[in-house]
C-alpha cells in the first residue's frame, strides 16, 4: 500500500488487554477489550459523570492522539467551516403551514444553533415566537429538541428536549397565551406526544431502563406523571412502539413494529380512557400502515405477496383485515413508500426505476396524475398538510445540483406554486456542476445505482479524489439530494458519489431483502463493486477513494476495510456499528431484540451466528495493511454504543500491518447524532472533510478559482 499521508509520528493509546471468553454454538471467542464497556452504562447514559475513570482516561487519550495527528489541519478546518457556514442562510425560516386561524413554522436567528418555533395569523402578519431553542439550550453542553406539537385548540404547545444525548426526552407543556410553562414535566419519553380531542391531556411512549418504548400512557394536564394511565404495554422487547394521531384529531394510533412485521391499535381521540382496538394481529412478515380517510382508512401493506406494497381501504369503524379492499394494486418494481389522505384526494410517494415520484388520486373519479420532474437524479419529500379538508398539499424537491425547493400543489387544479428555494448566501451556480446517475455491475450481475456530482472543471482521467458514501441497511434509501456541505470537497476537485447498495430500497423491496440477514454480504460487495466501477470509468483511482458511512453504514466501512483495504485511500466510519456479533448476542442492549429480524438472532441460530461472524468488522480484523481510518462516536449514544468503535480501533491498531494510523474522535457531550447545534455539527463535518482531504493529498488545495470568484461576488 503506497499511501503515505503526512501524519506525524505519535504513539497511539494502547489499552490494556483483559481477555474475556465466550462460547456459542461450539465457537470460542476472545475479546481483549470488553472492559471498555461501562458496567453501569444505563446510568452513565443519563449522567455521563458516572463513567468509570479508567475508561474515561482511555477515551480522553484517544482524543489527545487524534488531535495531535490532525493538528496541522486546524487552518483547513476553519476554512471548511467558514465555507459551509457561508452556504447556510443564518436567519433561515420555513414556509409557515396553515392550520385553522394560524400558520406554523420554524426559523433560526443570526448565529443561532437551535431552531425557534413560531406562528403567524393564517394569511400573514406578525410572528409569535412559541419556543426558542437557543434560550432553552443556554448553559447546556448538549441540547436537542424533540417533537413540537400545538394543540388543536391552538392554546398549548407540547414539546420535548434531550440534554444528555442519550435520547431520553423530557416532555413539557407551554401555555401559548402567557408563554408560561405548565407544571407538567414527563421524563424518560420517546420524544413526542399526541393531544387528545379535548386538548386537556396527551398520549406518549415511556422508555424503560434499556431505552425501549415499552409503554403508551395518557397524561392528564395538571396531574403528576406518576399517576399517568397505562394505555398499552408491549411485553415483547423485539418490537418498537410509537403513538401518533391524525390531522382530523379523530384517532389515536399505537404503532408496533420490528423490521418486517407491524401491528396497529386504534382509539378514538375523544375517549382517552377507552381500550385500544386491534386492527390486524402481528404476523411475521406482514407489514401495514394506517392513514386517515374520513369514513375509511387507507392501508399501505405488503399483504398477499405484495412485495412492493399496495394500497387497501377499510371502514374506519371496523378496519379489521377481513374488511380490507384493494384500491391501488401491487405492481412489481414500483415501491409505494407512503400515503397521505385528504378529504377529496389521496397522495402517494413511490419509487420506480430508482427514482421517486408523486401520484395524486382523485377519490371520487378514481383518476390519477403524476407530478413530473426533468432531472436525471433527484429527491422528493412529501410534507403533506396540517389540514385534512384541503385541496393544497406541500412537497419538496432537490437534486445534487439544485437547491431544495418547496412547493404548494393544488390537487384539483394541478397548479404548482414555488414557495421557497434554498438560499446559498455565498453563491451557487448549478451550471458549474455535473450530476450523473451510473449503474455499476456487481459480481453477481446486478447493477448498483450510483449518484454523483463533480465540478465541471474536474478532470475525469483517474486523477480526481473521490468521497464515496454508503449505507445499505433497514431498507433506508439515501436520496440524491442537494448537499451544500459536500461542495467544499467538490470545489477542491473531489468527485462526491453515493453508492445505492443492496440493503436499501432504491430498486424496490427486493433490493432490501437482498442486502439483509443471509444476504448481507451483498451490501459490502456492492460497495466494492462501485469503487471498481468508478475507477474503471476514470472518475478516480483506488488510492484516491475515501469511503464514508455512519451507524449501519459504519458497519459497511468496517466490513470493506477487512474485505478490500487496497481499494480505498482512507475510511471514515461515523458512530460505526462494528461489533455486530457481540451486540446481537446481548439481549439487554437497547436495540438488540428489535434488530434480530434485520441481522439474525445468533443466540438461538447457529446459522445466523456464523453468517454474522463472517462479516462482523470487529471479529474479522486481521494482519492487513489498512488505509488510514477515522472513527467517530458519541459517549451517550444508545444506538451504537461508544465501546464498539473504541474496541474496534484498539484491535485494528494491535493487528494491522503498515504505518497508516487509526484515529478515534469521541464527543464526550453527545450521542448518536453528534453535536446538537447546527454550527457545532458543521465543525464535526469540517473535521471529517479535513481528514478526507489530508489522506487524498489535497489538504493544501484551495477551491477552484472559478468558485472563489463566485464567492467574491
Amino acid at each position: 500500500m503506497t499511501r503515505t499521508p503526512a501524519f506525524p509520528t505519535v504513539s497511539p493509546p494502547q489499552p490494556e488487554k483483559r481477555p474475556v471468553f465466550d462460547i456459542h454454538h461450539g465457537v470460542n471467542r476472545t475479546d481483549d477489550y470488553a472492559w471498555l464497556r461501562a458496567d453501569n452504562w444505563q446510568e452513565m447514559f443519563r449522567d455521563p459523570s458516572l463513567l468509570d475513570g479508567q475508561i474515561r482516561a482511555h477515551l480522553d487519550a484517544e482524543n489527545v492522539y487524534q488531535a495531535a495527528l490532525m493538528a496541522d489541519t486546524a487552518q483547513l478546518r476553519t476554512q471548511l467551516f467558514k465555507e459551509m457556514k457561508g452556504r447556510i442562510k443564518e436567519d433561515d425560516s420555513s414556509v409557515p403551514m396553515k392550520d385553522g386561524p394560524y400558520a406554523y413554522g420554524s426559523s433560526f436567528k443570526l448565529g443561532g444553533e437551535q431552531p425557534r418555533y413560531f406562528r403567524t395569523p393564517r394569511d400573514g402578519g406578525d410572528e409569535q415566537i412559541l419556543l426558542d431553542g437557543d434560550l432553552e439550550a443556554e448553559g447546556k453542553a448538549y441540547f436537542r429538541l424533540g417533537g413540537v406539537d400545538h394543540s388543536a385548540d391552538q392554546g398549548k404547545l407540547l414539546w420535548a428536549f434531550d440534554d444528555k444525548g442519550s435520547e431520553f426526552f423530557t416532555l413539557r407543556v407551554r401555555d401559548l397565551a402567557s408563554g408560561e410553562e405548565l407544571p407538567d414535566r414527563i421524563p424518560d419519553t420517546g420524544g413526542g406526544g399526541v393531544w387528545d380531542a379535548g386538548n386537556d391531556g396527551f398520549f406518549y411512549t415511556r422508555l424503560d431502563s434499556n431505552h425501549r418504548p415499552s409503554k403508551v400512557l395518557f397524561h392528564a394536564l395538571g396531574d403528576s406523571h406518576e399517576n399517568d394511565r397505562l394505555i398499552y404495554e408491549e411485553t415483547d422487547p423485539g418490537f418498537f412502539m410509537n403513538v401518533g394521531g391524525t390531522r382530523s384529531n379523530e384517532w389515536i394510533m399505537i404503532g408496533i413494529n420490528d423490521h418486517e412485521t407491524s401491528e396497529y391499535r386504534l382509539m378514538s381521540a375523544s375517549e382517552p380512557f377507552a381500550e385500544p382496538k386491534l386492527v390486524s394481529p402481528r404476523e411475521t412478515g406482514l407489514q401495514y400502515d394506517l392513514e386517515e380517510g374520513g369514513d375509511i382508512f387507507f392501508i399501505l401493506t405488503n399483504a398477499d405477496g405484495a412485495k412492493d406494497f399496495k394500497i387497501m381501504t377499510a371502514p374506519a369503524n371496523d378496519p379489521v383485515r377481513a374488511n380490507w379492499q384493494e384500491l391501488v394494486p401491487h405492481e412489481a418494481g414500483r415501491l409505494i413508500l407512503s400515503v397521505i389522505g385528504f378529504k377529496d384526494h389521496m397522495v402517494r410517494l413511490e419509487r420506480k426505476e430508482g427514482l421517486p415520484r408523486i401520484v395524486v388520486h382523485d377519490r371520487k373519479s378514481g383518476e390519477e396524475h403524476l407530478i413530473s420532474f426533468d432531472e436525471e437524479a433527484f429527491s422528493l419529500g412529501l410534507s403533506g398538510s396540517y389540514e385534512y379538508d384541503t385541496e393544497i398539499m406541500r412537497f419538496s424537491y432537490s437534486s445534487m445540483t439544485t437547491p431544495a425547493q418547496v412547493f404548494d400543489y393544488n390537487m384539483r387544479t394541478r397548479e404548482r406554486v414555488l414557495l421557497k428555494t434554498q438560499e446559498v448566501p455565498s453563491g451557487h451556480d448549478p451550471d458549474h456542476y455535473v450530476t450523473r446517475r451510473l449503474m455499476a455491475p456487481a459480481a453477481d450481475g446486478e447493477l448498483v445505482p450510483v449518484s454523483l456530482i463533480h465540478h465541471r472543471e474536474t478532470p475525469l482521467d483517474g486523477s480526481a479524489p473521490c468521497l464515496l458514501y454508503g449505507y445499505g441497511s433497514y431498507g433506508i434509501t439515501v436520496p440524491a439530494a442537494f448537499n451544500t456541505n459536500c461542495l467544499s470537497l467538490v470545489d477542491r476537485g473531489f468527485v462526491y458519489a453515493i453508492a445505492h447498495v443492496r440493503g436499501g430500497k432504491e430498486k424496490g423491496y427486493g433490493w432490501y431483502d437482498d442486502g439483509k440477514r443471509a444476504h448481507k454480504m451483498n451490501t459490502f460487495t456492492d460497495f466494492v463493486a462501485v469503487a471498481h466501477h468508478l475507477v474503471a470509468e476514470r472518475y478516480t483511482a483506488h488510492d484516491r477513494i475515501v469511503a464514508q458511512g455512519g451507524s449501519a453504514g459504519g458497519m459497511l466501512m468496517g466490513a470493506i476495510a477487512n474485505m478490500a483495504p487496497e481499494c480505498f485511500g482512507g475510511i471514515v466510519a461515523e458512530v460505526p456499528f462494528v461489533d455486530v456479533l457481540t451486540t446481537m448476542l446481548d439481549a439487554t442492549l437497547p436495540l438488540t431484540p428489535p434488530e434480530w429480524p434485520e441481522w439474525g438472532n445468533p443466540i438461538v441460530s447457529e446459522e445466523d451466528y456464523r453468517t454474522i461472524a463472517a462479516y462482523s468488522p470487529y471479529d474479522n480484523v486481521a494482519a492487513l495493511d489498512y488505509p488510514p481510518i477515522l472513527a467517530l462516536a458519541g459517549l451517550t449514544d444508545p444506538r451504537v454504543t461508544y465501546w464498539e468503535p473504541a474496541k474496534w480501533v484498539a484491535r485494528l491498531r494491535d493487528r494491522k500491518t503498515g504505518d497508516n494510523p487509526v484515529l478515534f474522535k469521541i464527543n464526550m457531550d453527545s450521542g448518536h447524532a453528534g453535536a446538537s447545534g447546527r454550527f457545532s455539527r458543521l465543525e464535526e463535518i469540517a473535521f471529517t472533510y479535513a481528514f478526507a482531504l489530508k489522506v487524498a493529498g489535497k489538504a493544501t488545495t484551495a477551491p477552484t478559482a472559478l468558485m472563489d470568484a463566485q464567492r467574491a461576488l
